[in-house]
């Protein structure tokens, strides 16, 4: 069972259930200019060889004495009679393919050319020299200045980029205009802390001698850390709507190009226009991007892209002057990694974090993203925003939508609760399988399994209460789930929670030991993640008497992103040993627990597996009736 934010234990094998945010790909083939200028080059010479070939006539080259021959037979049609050559026309046509005769030789000085053409009936003139400049206009510059035009036109539709592909040091920044919608703290919520912090650099924008006449300075960075989604970018826009300054946004992965020096002219270029458009505001998105940490050797000796684009960020920070209005905001979900030259007084010298909001900020958040919304009167946003512990803005934002679509799937007129409950439901454990139909034994197996965690919750002292029950099978592989609702926000946990928790998960488990005599793949996920808390308790919670209060084994996690890197041992094979000993007899004193509750409620179980096998999908209040009626 994967226990996903509202606690929920599905009955699965490896899957776990993911948030996915579709990102469409911007980059299109004909908007990298390289490229088009490559094969557009290509092009142009392949049409220029053609058409000059297509444009000069093929003339055929001949002696003086045979032009003698033709002249004399009256088969010269006409001439031109330079310095150099003598090109002309006969009356002949070519026997094989039936098309006039050009010929072209060169003449012999005499002056008798000119009365025997006279006496033969040719019509002919005379050139001083070759018109090369002609030559050069028509078979040249007219096609390359066709070509050119062309460029332009496709230039100017494919905007900035294209037109000034050559101008590799120029940033892609974006300013926000005026035209766009204004965002103001009214649209952010959850973030109440950040938002007071906030505050003063509106008032410095504003007013930026407010604080000069106090004597003091206002950071000249501001470093928005937070995991994703927590509303990083939309807390900077609202700095900028509140203070009505442009706002200069700019990816980190916008400064880097593929030749050394191109993201340093652009952080150059962009403190620029910063300062020329000041009071204003500089956001930089995915700050890690650029600020990753210095260290090690370049593999060609020196400084990469990186590094030099790092370096020139570090200079321009430290060199401009923070009463001349520019505000360099940044947003970051790995701190961590971060340059320690970035941190220090002087640059990014004021941290914010933007935390994932607890309940009330859920609620507030809802409350936003709901507006435009047409909803039933009995949707409850206490109950959603109980459901969704540890979500983020992002996935807050993702539900309200989903219930929308689902809404509209439906034929609602109005969004009621259900459709928010069947969104969350869909985020958390993934959609409804419809077609994947368990067969009338594996439904039985589920009903029991899914009982099993249902009762333990129920019977446990410090376990929250059940919220919904499904064996209705969702995502890539779980075959039902077992909702907790928590009561209120919890930020820590004590070990008799711990326990409780290992117990729930191991109820499956013992409830097929008990029912079948026989145990199914189902309880995997179930297992792994019993087994990392008993870990987890031992290792890093000092919670083992026997090992004592102490943390073994140093683990290499970010902090934001969640994803660890890593375990660093640093403890002998024997403590490995009694580590392995104490893991172990925690999962086997919750297993034996577990079998203990459901032996001594065996009633119960049979009546919550039996109303599941025969619905499907029962709610909190029908476990607790059923709980109560088995009881008396």
């Amino acid at each position: 069972m994967k226990k996903v934010n509202a606690q929920a234990s599905k009955s699965s094998g490896n899957n776990k259930p993911q948030l996915e945010i579709n990102k469409p790909s911007q980059q299109k083939y004909w908007h990298n200019p390289w490229k088009m200028f490559f094969w557009y080059a290509i092009l142009t010479i392949i049409f220029l060889y053609f058409f000059q070939n297509s444009v000069k006539i093929q003339r055929r080259e001949i002696s003086y004495s045979q032009f003698q021959h033709y002249l004399e037979n009256n088969q010269v049609d006409t001439c031109v009679v330079t310095a150099k050559s003598i090109e002309g026309k006969l009356k002949i046509k070519d026997k094989k393919t039936g098309k006039p005769i050009y010929f072209v030789t060169v003449p012999l000085l005499n002056n008798d050319l000119a009365k025997n053409l006279d006496t033969h009936g040719v019509k002919y003139s005379v050139k001083l020299t070759n018109d090369w400049l002609s030559e050069f206009f028509y078979a040249w510059l007219l096609p390359i200045g066709f070509f050119a035009l062309i460029w332009i036109f496709l230039s100017k539709r494919m905007g900035k980029m294209g037109s000034n592909f050559l101008n590799l040091g120029q940033n892609k920044v974006r300013i926000h205009a005026d035209t766009l919608p204004k965002v103001t703290f009214k649209d952010v919520a959850g973030v109440n802390e950040a938002k007071l912090e906030l505050e003063e650099i509106i008032k410095f924008l504003k007013n930026p001698d407010y604080f000069h006449n106090l004597g003091g300075r206002m950071p000249k960075g501001v470093l928005l850390v937070g995991p994703p989604g927590t509303g990083k970018t939309l807390l900077a826009r609202a700095v900028a709507g509140e203070s009505d300054v442009p706002f200069f946004s700019m990816s980190g992965s916008d400064f880097i190009e593929m030749f050394v020096g191109v993201g340093a002219a652009r952080v150059r270029d962009l403190f620029d226009q910063a300062r020329q458009k000041a009071p204003c505001i500089i956001f930089i998105d995915e700050l890690d991007a650029i600020g990753r940490a210095r260290g090690g050797v370049s593999p060609i000796g020196g400084h990469d892209e990186r590094e030099q684009t790092l370096n020139q960020l570090l200079v321009e920070m430290d060199g401009f002057d923070s009463a001349s209005g520019v505000v360099v905001m940044a947003a970051t979900n790995r701190p961590e990694i971060l340059d320690k030259a970035l941190l220090r007084a002087g640059r990014f010298d004021r941290q914010i974090i933007v935390d994932k909001p607890d309940l009330k900020d859920r609620i507030e958040i809802l409350k936003i993203h709901i507006r435009n919304l047409k909803l039933d009167k009995k949707v409850d946003l206490q109950v959603i925003a109980q459901r969704t512990p540890g979500f983020v803005g992002a996935d807050l934002a993702n539900i309200a939508n989903e219930a929308a679509i689902l809404a509209a799937r439906f034929g609602h007129k109005k969004i009621t609760m259900s459709d928010f409950e069947a969104a969350i439901d869909r985020i958390i454990a993934g959609p409804e399988k419809k077609n994947r139909t368990l067969n009338k034994e594996e439904k039985h197996r589920v009903a029991y399994h899914e009982s099993g965690h249902t009762l333990v919750a129920v019977m446990v002292p410090t376990g929250e209460p059940v919220h919904k029950v499904s064996i209705i099978p969702r995502g890539m592989g779980a075959l039902g789930y077992t909702l907790q609702l928590p009561v209120q926000e919890k930020f820590l946990s004590t070990k008799n929670e711990l326990l409780d928790q290992i117990a729930i998960l191991l109820g499956g488990r013992v409830a097929e030991e008990i029912i079948f005599g026989d145990i199914s793949s189902g309880a995997s996920n179930d297992l792994e993640r019993a087994s990392d808390i008993a870990r987890m308790m031992v290792c890093r919670l000092g919670m083992s008497e026997k090992l004592g209060p102490l943390t073994y084994g140093k683990e290499n996690r970010s902090e934001y992103l969640g994803i660890s890197y890593g375990t660093e041992k640093n403890y002998s094979e024997e403590t490995a040993q009694l580590i392995d000993t104490e893991v172990t007899e925690i999962i086997e004193t919750n297993h034996k627990r577990a079998r203990d509750i459901l032996n001594q409620n065996r009633a119960v179980l049979d009546a919550l597996a039996r109303r599941l096998e025969e619905e499907e999908v029962i709610s909190g209040d029908e476990v607790r009736e059923i709980v109560n009626q088995s009881k008396k």
